[in-house]
Order: structure tokens, then sequence, then C-alpha cells
């Protein structure tokens, strides 16, 4: 599809309609799974009959860098690299008529993420780098039985508020700010239904007492 913009309403872009000059980059269709197995067989740990380990590594290193993007991001060979979330990462993009892809392999967790969608403003990136701070976020915090209790969405009038229970503690943030859990306030559980607000940036509530009433 096009972008709803500017007449109001997304187009639909035949399926098939020629590539041309862009052949060697868009010839070719593929899905979410297959591209996750082929980038995973460009780590270098990996059993793979595509390149030698040397090449592989060779690959997805820093060899310049996009002097021109403000996100810190490299060039392999073929690839791009650099850090989501404080997780190395490489990986590509993909951009025809009706769609906008991303895929990227974290090599430190074994770990590769894709993100397709079926519109030319399709916000994979975002998307991509969203799932990959909050796996980064859980990674080392899995959630206990007594915090995971407080998981859940609580709407105020200013809006949806999410409660999200990270190691033995409550994150809570808005599900709108970007990237996920950015400026959360925390709180400390003190029973099954208390706590006290332990962090609080700017100027929400350190140090106020917290009660949860379920109805």
């Amino acid at each position: 599809h096009t972008a709803r913009l500017p007449v109001g309403r997304r187009a639909v872009i035949p399926g098939n309609n020629k590539t041309n000059g862009m052949m060697s980059a868009t010839g070719f269709v593929s899905t979410a799974a297959d591209l996750v197995r082929f980038f995973s067989q460009l780590l270098p740990s990996v059993e793979s009959r595509i390149l030698t380990p040397e090449s592989r590594r060779d690959m997805i290193r820093p060899h310049w860098r996009d002097r021109d993007s403000s996100l810190g991001r490299f060039y392999g060979l073929g690839v791009y690299c650099g850090q989501i979330g404080m997780w190395d990462y490489f990986g590509h993009l993909g951009r025809f008529q009706g769609s906008s892809t991303r895929t990227a392999v974290l090599p430190g967790v074994g770990l590769a993420v894709s993100v397709l969608t079926n519109a030319t403003d399709g916000p994979a990136a975002q998307w991509l780098d969203g799932i990959v701070h909050i796996l980064r976020r859980f990674h080392d915090n899995a959630p206990t039985s007594e915090s995971a209790n407080w998981n859940g969405r609580w709407w105020t009038l200013w809006g949806a508020v999410d409660f999200v229970a990270v190691g033995n503690r409550i994150e809570v943030f808005s599900p709108a700010l970007y990237p996920p859990f950015s400026e959360a306030s925390e709180v400390t559980l003190t029973s099954a239904d208390r706590g006290v607000v332990t962090r609080a940036p700017g100027t929400d509530r350190y140090g106020e007492p917290v009660r949860r009433i379920l109805d």
C-alpha cells in the first residue's frame, strides 16, 4: 500500500510490478521467518554453507561509519551494524513500493528479529528498535511471581499508563513514549498491594506510597 497522505487513503500497489534497475535489490519476495533464517546464517558461530566463518566475521564488523546518520551506524560488507539498546547488531532494511522492512541480528544473545510492514510508510525501523529495547530490558530482569501480578494497563485523565514488572520492581510509563520504557517511574513493592516510588524522572512523585486497589 501507499502512504495514506496526501490523498487521504491508501492505494493498493500491484505485487507484480516490474523492478527494472532495482532488480538486484528487490527482485525477490520473502517472509519475516525466512529473513530471520537467512540473516542468522551470517553469524560466524553457526554452521553455514553460505560463507566461511572468516568471511562472515569480516562481513558483519564495522568498516565505515555512516557519518551522515545520527544513529551511530556503520557499514559492514553488505550489512549495517552498530548498537541498539546497548546490544551490538547487524542487519539491513528493505524498501520497495508498498513495503518497508528491517531485520537485525543480535550476536551477543543469539537472537534475530525481522519486522515487515505492507505499506510504504510502515514504521518497520521504529518497531524493530522498540522490540530490541524491550528484549534488552527483560534480558537480565525476569519478573518475579509477586511483581508480575501488577502487570496491566491503567487509565487516567491524561491517557494510558502501563505497569510492567521488571525483576522485582514495577516500571510505570506511557505506552506512547519511544523508545519503550523511556522516562519510566519505578515502584518498589513493600507488600502484595503496596509500594513506594523509588525512581521518578522530572516531577513524578518520588518517595510517595502507592496503593493498588482492584475492583
